[in-house]
């Protein structure tokens, strides 16, 4: 019975908390459902990593006012994404949107990749392009002098 408990208490405590406050609740189940979901798309500004749903911050706690106002004065979830955006710019969302603003954020990714992908290729065949270059005549005379002359000297510091 007590392994039993234990479970239980550890599923509860595993359950990620909201920070959303019982006044802060809209009576309505479907607009509250509506405001939970865009809340989890909007980045707490203080806390840069958490959805103001889950950030108990006070600025979250003002957006997500905001957002439950917005959606009581019968905005869409899009005019309320749209001004939230137009108020703290794109780093609100926590899914960015891709536009041309953003186009190469987006792209660099596999900009890199294709351009990793060329130098690769680009190399591999250069290695494979055959056997090294033949010496000259004179190189390999000089190379032979050179290689006679250090068996001729004796070792140093033997």
């Amino acid at each position: 019975m007590r392994a039993l408990l234990a479970v239980l208490l550890l599923a509860v405590l595993a359950v990620p908390a909201l920070a959303v406050q019982p006044d802060e609740v809209l009576g309505d189940p479907v607009l509250e459902s509506r405001a939970r979901a865009i809340s989890a798309e909007l980045r707490c500004m203080v806390c840069q990593n958490q959805s103001i749903d889950d950030s108990d911050a006070p600025l979250a706690k003002d957006l997500r006012v905001i957002v439950r106002e917005r959606l009581s004065a019968g905005d869409s979830d899009g005019q309320v994404l749209d001004f939230m955006v137009a108020r703290y710019g794109e780093f609100v969302l926590l899914r960015p949107r891709v536009s041309w603003r953003n186009a190469l954020l987006w792209a660099a990714p596999v900009m890199v990749l294709a351009l990793g992908a060329l130098a690769a290729f680009l190399g591999l065949k250069r290695r494979r392009s055959g056997a090294p270059p033949r010496l000259s005549p004179e190189e390999e005379a000089k190379l032979r002098r050179l290689l006679d002359e250090g068996e001729e000297t004796p070792a140093k510091g033997r």
